[in-house]
């Protein structure tokens, strides 16, 4: 965060909002055009794609469906190859039509059902991605395409819904890309940024629909991608967002290279597909359940995270001080897939039992004195709470009790959560051997409240 003066920004220093670093879990939701084809090769991440191969071979073989119109214009991909095998040459623009049309039996209401049953406590939704469709009737229309904006208000209906079942709401936008300005193909990181419009009219294009998402819908978290065109005065939309929404947050995306150098303002960082954060500084673990954002019809439940896996993954960015927003990718006509929403389902009801381990916590100062396994070798994380440390056991115990190297003052009630009732505990060579209520059945992972731990 820039300090109080800094001359790269007006935005005055300013605490990381309390609420934000308490939520802990997000959902993002990509609903494109894109998902109309619903294609994308299955393949590493766009990070990995590009350590392993470079930037050019991240492009090409981009495992993202919201990236389609950008892979099916580099000539030999495999988004190229299907979309002349299955859809000839139909331009994007079909894709665009296809898809406004139809949002008719979209519920809103559906989405923050599920989303709340998750567990989640905010929501950000994209607004518009690259190829600039808007899931808004914005007041401010596109200049180059005569149709590329909901009749129907998605933003708001979503925001109304999500905030009734008491879940903050963001909005994604991307002003730094956006294809219906031009800028196809990209093939590598360099015209990636070299393809971010920095017309006049496309500065005040930008601006107008910031302004216009934070005058209308007054988001919790303003969520930028990829950059933004160099004159847009991001220091003045800063301070306006601030003092409509007190305590909203930003990340570090809208000027990506400044804010993650700490040269301009921004709320929290967002590593893209890994959970490899930095716990002194705020911040947020994105990626889709599966290889993509968007809906990729390629994928099948072989290719999603397992539950096990999603929630394991969950309690390791928790206990290193992140927050985890976890996307899911609608269909076409806005059907979140089956096997997307069983993994939800079964976050949240993990979080139903497990939620006091997760909720309000912050990395415990005592977690690597403390050690990374417990005593018959499993995984264990650790928490801290306003007046207990949580340790999150991963993976089942093989007995029924747990050895952990911590220290416990005598007379302290330990719990599992999820069970009613103190556990009898001991001190062991390690630190205490907890007893659990039974050999637990297979899970991914166990809670166990204890207060006035201190490490050994």
């Amino acid at each position: 965060m820039s300090a109080a003066g800094d001359p790269a920004t007006d935005v005055p220093d300013r605490p990381l909002p309390s609420w934000f670093d308490d939520a802990k879990l997000g959902i993002f939701v990509h609903w494109t055009a894109a998902a109309v084809p619903a294609y994308a090769p299955i393949t590493d991440s766009p990070f990995d794609l590009a350590g392993g191969s470079g930037w050019e071979e991240a492009m090409r073989s981009s495992p993202y469906v919201e990236w389609y119109w950008n892979s099916i214009s580099i000539e030999g991909s495999p988004a190229a190859l299907h979309h002349a095998a299955h859809h000839g040459d139909v331009p994007y623009d079909t894709f665009v039509e296809q898809f406004l049309d139809g949002h008719g039996g979209w519920s809103a209401g559906r989405w923050a059902d599920l989303f709340e049953a998750a567990g989640a406590r905010y929501v950000v939704l994209v607004t518009k991605h690259h190829d600039g469709v808007l899931l808004w009737p914005s007041a401010t229309p596109n200049p180059n395409k005569a149709r590329w904006a909901s009749d129907r208000d998605i933003v708001g209906e979503l925001a109304d819904a999500a905030r009734a079942r008491g879940l903050r709401f963001g909005t994604y936008y991307s002003g730094g890309l956006d294809w219906s300005f031009g800028g196809l193909p990209m093939t590598d990181l360099r015209s990636m940024f070299g393809a971010i419009p920095q017309t006049p009219e496309y500065v005040a294009y930008v601006d107008a629909h910031w302004r216009e998402l934070v005058e209308r819908y007054r988001p919790d978290v303003l969520w930028g991608d990829i950059g933004s065109p160099a004159d847009l005065d991001l220091e003045a939309l800063f301070a306006d967002y601030y003092a409509a929404v007190p305590d909203g947050a930003v990340n570090n995306r809208i000027d990506w290279m400044a804010q993650t150098a700490g040269g301009r303002h921004c709320d929290f960082v967002t590593p893209e597909y890994s959970t490899k954060g930095d716990s002194h500084r705020k911040w947020e673990s994105t990626r889709g359940i599966g290889t993509s954002f968007g809906f990729n019809r390629e994928e099948s439940d072989a290719t999603y995270l397992s539950p096990e896996a999603l929630i394991r993954m969950f309690v390791d960015v928790v206990a290193n001080g992140g927050n985890l927003l976890l996307n899911v990718g609608p269909t076409a006509e806005g059907t979140i897939p089956f096997a997307q929403a069983e993994r939800l389902l079964a976050l949240g009801w993990w979080l139903g039992a497990n939620g006091d381990a997760v909720y309000g916590t912050r990395p415990w100062p005592g977690a690597a004195a403390a050690g990374t396994t417990t005593g018959a070798g499993q995984e264990v994380r650790y928490t801290e709470g306003d007046d207990a440390v949580f340790a999150i056991v991963c993976d089942t115990p093989p007995t029924d009790s747990v050895e952990l190297g911590v220290a416990l003052p005598d007379g302290a009630e330990v719990r599992l959560l999820g069970h009613e009732g103190p556990l009898p505990w001991e001190s062991a060579d390690a630190g205490v051997r907890v007893s659990l209520p039974g050999r637990p059945a297979e899970g991914p992972a166990l809670a166990l409240r204890l207060p006035g731990a201190q490490p050994t």
